[in-house]
């Protein structure tokens, strides 16, 4: 990207579409989802102008030369409707018919014995059987974005870049960490008497706010039957947020993860803030219960007496994002740095989930086999502190995409209204998305993200979400002239060159699924352990395969008693990763644990590198000769002859 041909912005808006939308709307609302122009509704097949039959206006078009537009026009409406199946779209349901319509694409509410090219899914990717098409769920997300497993996917982040990582409150996983929770704040508390911390509970499968508590003391932990069958995280609770009309807030941001291979990542420009209903006060033990101020979760607010439903994004409890930005911008706030930081966060966030991702889904959908691609979009909760620094809460695998509430008209008597705030981002999030997956422009996509892999070579200290630009713009306007501008802006590859030294467990789980074996597995054997060890040379005198053997036992079977995963014994991803840390910090002493684990991974691709140009020797002795630039393999094995050669120069 050139930062000269972006597209500047007013201050405080970093949400503003590409356009300025038609009708009036305010600076820095994205464009409105309501009903498209006439004109729009008339493209349908063959049909001509003032509904006039589609055979006539197609015989018109033959005898009149020179019409170019007008037949290209032609075809563009005869190409084949886009097919959906919502029959498991459950609480996005209305948004997702809403988004249709304005597509103009052909919808299965009860399913197709037919293949459709999009499948849209309310809860997991195994609602449908389907090996074909595009599906809106990844296989394993659910899993990942559990509290626990994304503690644990972003400590071993902290653990090799503990500075990039520090926007997620510090964390204990109960009940196998709680003699460690314990020990820990009360070393705290002996060296600073004066430090009186607050911490949240939040169960490990809760959702909604269920089950949420805080304390002040790791006594206060309910240490019920039900924390051995239910596990929990236990944080750092957030003591100064920023404040706005002095309620606590959160925001929902809504990210498309659009591919995992190669990696592509989108933003919506716009998201939601939901608020805290009674005035916020910094926690004590006589308002340490009081949800309504503390919790920001909208299932619980809105039982509040206080909450106020508004027609209007920029009051109520529940607004846009945009109109927070713009409300600080005016006070003076660095909203372009605000955003910049929120990018930041939600980039690294995905590296640190996406190696799990790659082991779940090459089980679910082994290479070669037929099977769907996959895309989602995810809710991130994040919380802005006083000093503007954006803290992540969690990430939502199935953020609510209802664009109703309900409201009590009579005691006991409730009825589904609906929720223009809701309905202004959720249904462009959900419109947008299947423009970007629409499989008839596949080709152009391609297209597109060829240019993309150039623009990410950009160098930008400061993320910006502003305006879309070049061809992803101009495809927009010349194919959906009637529609408003993207509100999704890609992040990723675009800023790749700034965050792809962060990608080192990517190269770790591509070593493990290597060497996992059986197709559809998700855990390693002692024999494919062993395998590991033997094919990158890392046994010596110094550490034999006895000692092999027991650093796999060692780690499995405390990694199994966490009561992790005992679908399938074996050793599991975060277990190997474990292991593999522990052999770089053996081999490497004396060097900073990401440096260690580089270098590993650099001998480990090298050697591999190496194996399997002999044996592709072996296969092709009587063969043609191949050279380099006709086999990728050599390519590859130049590559990991210069990571060693480095290697043998830092070491």
């Amino acid at each position: 990207m050139e930062p000269a041909q972006e597209a500047e912005e007013p201050p405080g808006s970093p949400a503003l579409p590409a356009e300025e939308p038609q009708g009036g709307q305010p600076a820095g609302a994205p464009p409105a989802d309501g009903p498209l122009p006439a004109a729009a509704g008339r493209g349908r097949r063959g049909a001509g102008p003032k509904g006039l039959p589609g055979r006539a206006a197609r015989g018109r078009g033959r005898r009149t030369p020179g019409r170019r537009g007008g037949e290209e026009g032609g075809r563009a409406a005869r190409r084949p409707r886009v097919t959906v199946d919502s029959s498991k779209a459950k609480t996005s349901l209305e948004a997702l018919k809403i988004s249709l319509r304005q597509l103009h694409w052909r919808e299965y509410p009860f399913g197709r014995r037919l293949p459709c090219d999009i499948y849209w899914h309310g809860v997991s990717f195994h609602d449908n059987n389907i090996f074909s098409g595009q599906v809106n769920k990844f296989p394993g997300m659910t899993e990942m974005v559990r509290k626990v497993t994304l503690s644990r996917a972003v400590r071993t982040m902290q653990d090799l870049f503990p500075l990039e990582y520090n926007f997620y409150p510090r964390s204990w996983i109960l009940p196998e960490e709680l003699p460690l929770f314990v020990d820990e704040i009360r070393m705290m508390k002996d060296s600073d008497p004066s430090w009186k911390p607050t911490f949240i509970v939040k169960p490990d499968g809760g959702c909604q706010g269920d089950g949420i508590y805080l304390i002040k003391d790791p006594s206060d932990i309910r240490q019920t039957g039900s924390i051995q069958s239910r596990p929990a995280v236990v944080q750092e609770y957030i003591c100064k947020p920023l404040l706005v009309d002095k309620l606590k807030f959160d925001i929902r941001l809504y990210v498309l993860l659009k591919s995992l291979e190669p990696l592509e990542i989108y933003i919506a420009k716009d998201g939601l803030s939901r608020f805290c209903t009674e005035p916020y006060q910094e926690p004590t033990l006589k308002n340490l219960h009081q949800v309504f101020m503390h919790l920001t979760n909208y299932s619980l607010n809105i039982h509040s007496g206080n909450f106020i439903h508004s027609d209007n994004v920029n009051t109520g409890s529940k607004r846009t994002f945009s109109s927070i930005l713009c409300r600080l911008s005016s006070r003076g706030a660095d909203v372009k740095k605000l955003w910049s930081d929120i990018i930041s966060l939600v980039i690294k966030t995905i590296i640190a989930l996406t190696p799990e991702l790659k082991v779940y889904y090459q089980s679910d959908i082994p290479a070669g086999k037929p099977g769907p691609t996959c895309f989602q979009i995810l809710g991130f909760d994040i919380l802005l502190m006083k000093n503007l620094k954006p803290m992540l809460l969690e990430v939502n695998a199935n953020p609510s995409m209802r664009i109703e509430h309900e409201q009590e008209l009579s005691p006991g008597v409730f009825e589904n209204v609906p929720s223009p705030v809701d309905e202004e981002v959720k249904v462009a999030v959900i419109r947008d998305t299947l423009r970007l997956m629409d499989p008839q422009n596949k080709k152009r996509k391609d297209i597109q993200c060829q240019t993309s892999e150039h623009v990410s070579e950009a160098n930008e200290d400061l993320l910006d979400i502003g305006p879309a630009d070049g061809p992803e713009r101009e495809t927009t306007r010349t194919l959906e002239p009637e529609l408003p501008s993207l509100c999704l802006k890609q992040v990723f590859p675009k800023y790749a060159k700034q965050f792809n030294y962060l990608r080192l467990v990517d190269r770790v789980a591509a070593l493990f699924i290597r060497f996992l074996g059986v197709k559809g597995t998700t855990k390693l054997g002692p024999t494919g352990f062993r395998t590991f060890i033997r094919n990158c040379k890392l046994s010596n005198s110094n550490f034999s395969m006895a000692c092999v053997d027991i650093l796999y036992i060692d780690i499995t079977r405390r990694r199994n008693g966490m009561g992790i995963d005992h679908k399938e014994s074996g050793m599991c991803l975060q277990a190997f990763v474990e292991a593999f840390f522990c052999l770089a910090q053996k081999k490497y002493k004396s060097l900073p644990l990401h440096q260690q684990v580089t270098l590993l991974v650099d001998f480990c691709e090298y050697q591999l590198a190496v194996l399997d140009e002999k044996r592709r020797a072996v296969c092709h002795a009587d063969g043609p000769h191949l050279t380099p630039a006709a086999h990728p393999s050599l390519l590859g094995r130049s590559a990991s002859a210069s990571k060693l050669s480095d290697y043998r120069n830092h070491r």
